[in-house]
């Protein structure tokens, strides 16, 4: 009696794939733990501390072939929840995601995606994250560092992610919106400028609209893996 009038929540199960990330994983781990349910760690073989320090921060982990989408899928293969959340290592959750996502879907939603911006306070990236915002906002396709979110039961419709070696996020984002409702949470999430900083901003930025372009224009994501490889 007391359970239909007041039904558990719908569970959370947050899929985090890393590799070699001990200098942070354990705060990353620490953090996701308070929005989720269920966190799962799919390590891709590290060959540090990530694993150990993720199990003794309370994370499950499983171990596989590396690569993002394999490490995803195999995540949520070990994951119990009603809801998968995929989040990047160098990437936040805001403490109402929770509450964001579980409202989404209870309204219908399949899935979507997170708002970003950046851990610096420098303008540049504040302005990047304004244009990822827009283009977010425009096109409904949130990538994989904004925490892609979806039901369990659009994600095995679906058949998890492409076993490619990039662009396995927008893929799946473009598969997604056909399935049906997805929405574009404000609260943003809080990735890292690292990857910019490294290959500069408008070079990196630049290359990764290109990519995306040609990939929608129908090239192989294997042919354009060379691309991203051969950037700095």
């Amino acid at each position: 009696m007391l359970a239909s009038r007041f039904p558990l929540p719908m569970r959370i199960a947050i899929i985090m794939p890393t590799l070699d990330e001990e200098a942070a994983i354990s705060q990353h781990v620490a953090d996701a733990r308070q929005v989720a349910d269920q966190l799962i760690v799919s390590d891709g073989g590290s060959q540090d501390k990530t694993r150990d320090l993720a199990h003794r921060e309370g994370a499950e982990v499983v171990v596989g072939p590396c690569g993002r989408g394999p490490q995803l899928n195999l995540g949520a293969k070990a994951a119990e929840a009603e809801v998968l959340v995929f989040l990047h290592a160098d990437t936040r959750l805001p403490r109402s995601a929770a509450e964001l996502i579980r409202h989404a879907v209870r309204n219908q939603a399949v899935g979507g995606g997170f708002l970003l911006r950046f851990d610096s306070d420098q303008k540049r990236f504040k302005f990047a994250a304004k244009l990822i915002n827009w283009r977010t906002r425009f096109s409904r396709l949130p990538l994989g560092d904004q925490a892609q979110f979806v039901s369990r039961s659009a994600f095995e419709t679906l058949g998890g992610f492409q076993k490619w070696p990039i662009l396995e996020d927008l893929d799946f984002a473009r598969r997604l919106k056909k399935q049906g409702k997805t929405v574009i949470l404000e609260d943003p999430v809080v990735t890292s400028a690292r990857r910019y900083q490294q290959g500069g901003l408008i070079r990196t930025t630049a290359r990764n609209w290109t990519i995306w372009l040609l990939f929608c224009l129908g090239v192989s994501p294997h042919r354009l893996s060379r691309l991203y490889r051969r950037a700095p």
